[in-house]
């Protein structure tokens, strides 16, 4: 008997969902996908994942994974034919570090810089330039090679580009005018390749009975 696929909650212009939608769509893992609205969150998914984030996916065992990065490495540990988790340079556990970086430290000053009115006292521009602070890193990294760890697309370039895109996109003109060639032409690349543009179509919200199975073959 075959299994049914696993359903995939997701919300387009999330940076998360994102990264999730990336790696499952690299692994080839068919997904049950249900296109989220944040306002108007299914009682299915707030079901399977009371904390009420995407991505969120239930697999055929009733399994949930609620994270977006453990969600991208159960998709690769299946199916990893492009090597994400085989970095030229360096490796997994050094990927992880350099990820929760950019998931803690960065995403915290991200919000407060594009958000800054949701947090109490928080000084855009102050985080603005705490943030450049990784993007500078990232940018020293990519002088080495053409990718974060080395000479093709790793684990690391694909769940740290989604987060770099909304900081950059922020303020575009300011993001263009720093000193970051390399790092931007990276993003550049990454959003014009069609493994980025592959997972950005567009879908309606999800109801009870629609079924869209994603990616789409």
């Amino acid at each position: 008997m075959i299994s049914p696929p696993p359903v995939l909650y997701s919300f387009r212009r999330c940076p998360y969902a994102m990264r999730a939608r990336m790696a499952l769509s690299s692994s080839g893992q068919t997904c049950a996908l249900r296109e989220v609205v944040l306002r108007d969150k299914p009682p299915e998914m707030l079901a399977a994942s009371p904390k009420g984030t995407v991505p969120v996916l239930v697999l055929s065992t009733g399994e949930v994974i609620e994270e977006s990065y453990p969600i991208m490495k159960w998709a690769l540990g299946r199916n990893d034919p492009e090597g994400w988790l085989s970095p030229l340079g360096g490796s997994v556990d050094e990927i992880d570090v350099l990820v929760a970086e950019n998931d803690g430290e960065f995403k915290d000053h991200l919000d407060r810089y594009k958000y800054s009115n949701r947090y109490e006292a928080a000084d855009a521009a102050v985080h603005r330039a705490e943030g450049l602070r990784f993007l500078t890193e990232l940018d020293d990294r990519l002088s080495h090679a053409k990718y974060l760890f080395g000479g093709r697309l790793s684990l690391a370039d694909v769940a740290i580009a989604p987060f770099v895109r909304q900081f950059a996109h922020t303020d575009k003109s300011w993001f263009d005018d720093q000193e970051l060639p390399r790092l931007q032409n990276w993003l550049d690349n990454f959003l014009n390749a069609p493994l980025f543009q592959g997972v950005m179509k567009k879908y309606p919200q999800w109801r009870q009975g629609d079924g869209v199975l994603w990616p789409p073959t």
